[in-house]
């Protein structure tokens, strides 16, 4: 069977990749989400778990011994030797899996999820195409001071702690403009959708 086109999709924080990748699923495409691998690499008695114990101390754990996602997120939100940390005990165990999945992955294309695409570097580079999920940063700051219940400022801090918007259109090769409703951020998923299955089937050997 000839291996799937690879679709990397990313975009800003709040700038409406669940929902696009939601359409995808409903359409079809096989999707992998690093974020959902993410929440899986560091279960209890986990590799990844027990090694961010070592470094940051028991208190990276909830009651139950699951990690503190949110705790842990905040402490290292301003501390850049923390975050570095943190990023060499799981990215490495996220691209790992990421690229299993989509490897063992059925269909004509993959939707491989990854945020933090732009700031990944070439740890990426195996994707055959990036979609970027572009929106103007007015509406990205409301939506996710209302998501996510912050702050302004908060949710500004957030956001510059990203990649800008120039830098992920920058590697786009598929732009999903998120300026208008959500109907039509669907309709230009599904433009998407046809556009890579035609691209699927020029490839394909008669």
């Amino acid at each position: 069977m000839a291996k799937p086109l690879i679709i990397g999709l990313t975009g800003g924080v709040a700038s409406g990749k669940s929902t696009v990748s939601a359409t995808f699923t409903r359409l079809g495409a096989s999707i992998v989400d690093t974020d959902v691998i993410a929440r899986e690499v560091v279960v209890p008695g986990s590799a990844a778990l027990t090694e961010l114990i070592a470094v940051f101390g028991a208190s990276v754990c909830l009651a139950d011994g699951s990690l503190d996602r949110r705790g842990l997120r905040e402490r290292v939100f301003s501390d850049a030797d923390a975050k570095g940390r943190l990023e060499a005990i799981l990215h490495p165990r996220i691209r790992a899996q990421a690229r299993k999945q989509v490897e063992s992955a059925q269909g004509d294309y993959v939707v491989l999820v990854v945020p933090l695409l732009v700031e990944s570097g070439r740890q990426y580079d195996w994707v055959d195409r990036i979609l970027v999920v572009d929106i103007p940063h007015q509406q990205q700051l409301r939506l996710l001071m209302q998501r996510d219940g912050v702050s302004v400022d908060l949710a500004g801090a957030m956001m510059a702690a990203q990649a800008d918007r120039g830098s992920r259109l920058t590697i786009a090769d598929d732009v999903i403009r998120n300026s208008d409703s959500v109907a039509d951020l669907q309709a230009q998923t599904r433009s998407a959708d046809r556009r890579y299955r035609a691209m699927v089937q020029q490839v394909q050997p008669d």
